[in-house]
C-alpha cells in the first residue's frame, strides 16, 4: 500500500477523537432509535432513521476517509450499485456494462432497467478500450472483474467516457480504496460491496456509494431516503468496526495470496492461473500502475467440473461459499451461476489464515 493510503487508514482508526468529550466512549455506540426528539423541524439534526442515524454518520465517516470523498452507506452492496445506477440513468438513456462482471448488476440491469426503457448495452471488459461510448448516459466499469480477474484501464476509459457524455460508475469491491482509487482517476461514483473485506467477518450485508459530485451525491441520498434501502444500525456498527482492522487483514490476504499464486504457478492439476501480481499475468503491468497491490483473489481453473469440486471437498481451509473478502479463505465454482468462465473455474479468496498450514492444507486437496 501507498504511504497516503497507510495515512488514511490510520486517520480513521482516530476519526472519533474529535468529537470526544469528557466522558464519551471510544468505540462508536449502537443508535438503536427510529425517531429523534424533533420540537423544532428547522434546527438541524436527526428526524428520522430512514433519513439517517448517528450510527451510519460513524462508517460514512471511516468511508468518507478511505474514499477521500462524501460516502453513503447503504445494506448491501446491490443496494449501494443500483441506487448509483437509478441516480445517473432515465429512461431512453443508454448504459453500457460489463458482460462477465458480477451476475446480480447483470441480472437488474436487463430485469428492472431494461423493462423501463433503459438501453442496456453489454460488453466484454476487455473490449471496453476500444467501445464507442457516444450516446451513452452510463459507463459502468467493474476492474478487476468479478470472477475473471481482468482489469480495466479506469483513467483511459473514464477519460473517453465523460467526454462522450456519460457518468462513470465503478464497482471497486475486489479492491478497497486502500488497493485502488478509481475517483483519483476520474471516475464519477464508486460503489462497493462492504460485505467483503471492509467488514470482513463474513456476518453482514453492508455496501456505499462514494462521490465527489454533490449533485450526483444527493440524487443519491435522495433514492437511499425515498427507496428505504436503509442499513441497520447494527449492520452499520459492525462495519465500522470491522474498518478498523481492514488495513491489517489486507496486509496479510495479499501477502499470503502473493505467495501461494507463486507455488500453484504450473501445478499439473490447472490448466490455468490468475493472479495479477504474478509477472506473468496478462493484466499484470496495468495492474501494477493502476493498483496499489494486486489483491487476495486467485483465479484456478481445473480441467473440469468434478476436479474443481472435489477440490473444493477436499480442503479444510477452504470454506464453500459464494463469497469473498473474509477472515477464512473461500472458494467457489464460479460457472455453476452462469458466470463467463471455464466449468473446472474457481475463484479463490485468501484469508488470513497461516500461510503455511493454509498451503498444506491446499496443496494436499489438489492430489488426485
Amino acid at each position: 500500500m501507498r504511504d497516503e493510503d497507510l495515512q488514511r487508514a490510520a486517520m480513521m482508526l482516530h476519526h472519533r477523537k474529535a468529537g470526544l468529550a469528557q466522558g464519551d466512549p471510544i468505540a462508536a455506540p449502537i443508535v438503536m432509535s427510529s425517531a429523534y426528539h424533533l420540537p423544532q423541524v428547522q434546527a438541524g439534526g436527526h428526524s428520522y432513521t430512514r433519513a439517517g442515524n448517528p450510527t451510519w454518520d460513524e462508517v460514512e465517516a471511516q468511508l468518507t476517509l478511505l474514499e477521500d470523498a462524501p460516502s453513503l452507506a447503504f445494506p448491501s452492496g446491490m443496494a449501494a450499485i443500483s441506487a448509483a445506477l437509478m441516480a445517473c440513468v432515465q429512461g431512453g438513456g443508454r448504459i453500457v456494462l460489463p458482460s462477465d462482471g458480477y451476475y446480480v448488476t447483470r441480472v437488474f440491469a436487463d430485469h428492472f432497467l431494461r423493462p423501463l426503457g433503459v438501453d442496456v448495452v453489454f460488453l466484454p471488459a476487455k473490449d471496453y478500450g476500444a467501445a464507442d461510448f457516444s450516446g451513452a448516459a452510463v459507463v459502468y466499469i467493474e476492474s478487476p472483474t468479478n470472477p475473471a480477474l481482468d482489469v480495466i484501464d479506469i483513467s483511459a476509459v473514464a477519460a473517453r467516457a465523460r467526454a462522450a457524455g456519460a457518468k462513470v460508475i465503478v464497482d471497486n469491491t475486489t479492491m478497497t480504496p486502500l488497493l485502488q482509487r478509481p475517483l483519483d482517476m476520474g471516475a464519477d461514483l464508486v460503489v462497493a460491496a462492504d460485505t467483503k473485506a471492509p467488514a470482513g467477518h463474513g456476518d453482514v450485508l453492508f455496501g456505499h456509494v462514494a462521490g465527489r459530485d454533490a449533485a450526483l451525491m444527493a440524487r443519491v441520498a435522495d433514492w437511499r431516503r425515498m427507496s428505504g434501502a436503509i442499513p441497520s444500525p447494527f449492520d452499520a456498527w459492525l462495519v465500522h468496526r470491522g474498518l478498523e482492522t481492514l488495513e491489517l487483514r489486507l496486509s496479510r490476504m495479499c501477502a499470503s495470496a502473493g505467495e501461494i499464486a507463486r507455488r500453484l504457478q504450473g501445478h499439473k492439476a490447472l490448466l490455468a492461473l490468475r493472479y495479477l501480481g504474478l509477472p506473468d499475468d496478462p493484466d499484470h503491468d496495468l495492474a501494477r500502475r493502476q493498483m496499489a497491490g494486486f489483491g487476495f483473489l486467485i483465479g484456478m481453473t481445473f480441467a473440469d467440473e468434478a476436479r474443481a469440486e472435489r477440490f473444493l471437498s477436499r480442503c479444510p481451509m477452504i470454506a464453500q461459499a459464494t463469497s469473498f473478502g473474509g477472515v477464512h479463505t473461500s472458494g467457489e465454482r464460479r460457472a455453476r451461476w452462469g458466470d463467463h468462465v471455464p466449468l473446472g473455474f474457481i475463484r479463490l479468496s485468501v484469508g488470513i489464515e497461516p500461510i503455511e498450514p493454509l498451503w498444506v492444507a491446499i496443496s494436499s486437496a489438489m492430489i488426485d
